[in-house]
């Protein structure tokens, strides 16, 4: 997978630039940075977004170039895909509800979609970040990463690397698990640092509700002594406003509290 990102963006750029687009509701597009519309300082990153669940209403609009892209992403969508599902079942359990509740009751019709990310050397990067410190807005995120360090978590209040380590995954928990859990769960707030020297790729795999699945912390997980600490919402307004704040403000889960008048 990761040799398929490599060999992608080192096509000409007259290639790549087939299906670049700096619109977000294009489910296969080609961009930079994070929002250029919005943004004010730009991110160090090129990056490849697909839409890949269910694999057959998108794949026919990924890239053909490489040309065993689409077979060999596809495959890689659907393992990763039986990962995220036994990933949920087990947290599930580990919050005492049944073993299904995310799965069934939580998602909709289900979500996924991933990035290839490009971070190529940049002469001073202690100017700028690959991505900046966010949380994600998702459900949970599975990073495949390449044998470079960038990817950083804030713990303690200090930003600690997660060194890569060969044949894993990087788990990370987003912002819809924290609601769903009642903050049993919390997101990872993370940042991606560049090299002055060498290129990096990335390739997160952020699973998430369908637009239009209603989320909340779970029935089970609400009562007089532990109140529920979030609304309502759809996951389509839970990203709208992700994505209208960018990155900068870290995250935006207390627009969504249930104290919040926001």
């Amino acid at each position: 997978m990761l040799s398929i990102a490599r060999t992608f963006f080192k096509l000409p750029e007259s290639e790549r630039l087939k299906i670049y687009s700096d619109d977000p509701s294009k489910p296969t597009r080609l961009s930079t940075s994070f929002n250029v519309k919005t943004e004010k300082v730009s991110n160090w990153r090129d990056f490849l977004r697909l839409h890949c669940y269910p694999l057959q209403d998108y794949v026919h609009d990924w890239p053909l170039n490489p040309p065993s892209f689409r077979e060999d992403v596809g495959d890689y969508c659907t393992s990763v895909r039986g990962l995220v599902l036994r990933l949920i079942e087990a947290i599930s359990e580990s919050l005492g509800l049944p073993s299904d509740y995310i799965d069934k009751e939580a998602l909709g019709k289900h979500g996924q979609h991933m990035a290839l990310n490009y971070y190529p050397p940049c002469p001073q990067p202690e100017l700028t970040y690959g991505l900046p410190g966010h949380t994600d807005p998702n459900l949970i995120t599975i990073l495949l990463q390449d044998d470079v360090p960038g990817l950083q978590v804030l713990r303690d209040g200090n930003w600690v690397p997660v060194n890569p380590i060969p044949s894993t995954f990087i788990v990370n928990i987003g912002d819809q698990m924290q609601v769903l859990s009642n903050d049993r769960y919390k997101s990872v707030l993370h940042r991606a640092v560049v090299s002055r020297d060498k290129e990096r790729i990335s390739i997160p795999t952020f699973y998430c509700p369908s637009s239009d699945a209603v989320i909340g912390p779970a029935k089970g997980l609400v009562d007089q002594d532990l109140p529920a600490v979030y609304r309502d919402f759809t996951y389509a307004e839970y990203y709208k406003k992700f994505w209208n704040r960018g990155l900068a403000t870290e995250c935006c889960l207390d627009m969504f509290k249930a104290s919040s008048t926001v």
